[in-house]
């Protein structure tokens, strides 16, 4: 099973709380208060955001944070690799840090770049406004076919 991080899908709520009132300059302390999420994990996912140019910080008395963009120019995937590195699935891929002791007689490593790729390339498509719109589910029954079904053929 391919699992984000707590702290990744942390984040994914705090930055949502914080588009939903663009402008404004949120303290630790009421990010903490709106999304339940703890304020030592509030204080560290700003610390992780802000090297990555997902959010700003201003300091002094009025001080705080704020996105850096607006929701639909931050992705998916820039949140992730600001917390835990690179998108991959295994440990093939460029840019990690790790050193496999047969990466130079893999035959499967072209292989799982193609698939690292092809999940890096998704989550770069979807975006923290996105990740924000609320779902329709179930359709609403105007979307829902009022047309009975065609008969089953026999065999």
């Amino acid at each position: 099973m391919i699992r984000l991080s707590k702290l990744t899908d942390y984040a994914i709520v705090v930055l949502s709380e914080m588009a939903r009132q663009v402008g404004t300059v949120h303290t630790v302390a009421h990010l903490a208060d709106r999304t339940g999420v703890p304020t030592p994990t509030v204080a560290k996912l700003m610390k992780a955001m802000t090297p990555a140019g997902l959010t700003t910080s201003q300091r002094g008395a009025s001080g705080g944070y704020a996105l850096s963009r607006p929701a639909d120019a931050i992705t998916i995937a820039e949140i992730i690799t600001a917390l835990d590195g690179p998108i991959a699935l295994t440990a093939c891929v460029d840019g990690a840090d790790s050193q496999c002791g047969v990466e130079q007689l893999c035959p499967m490593r072209g292989g799982w770049e193609k698939v690292n790729r092809a999940i890096r390339g998704a989550l770069e498509g979807v975006t923290l406004a996105d990740m924000m719109a609320p779902l329709t589910f179930p359709p609403p029954a105007s979307a829902a076919s009022t047309a009975p079904l065609p008969p089953r053929p026999a065999h």
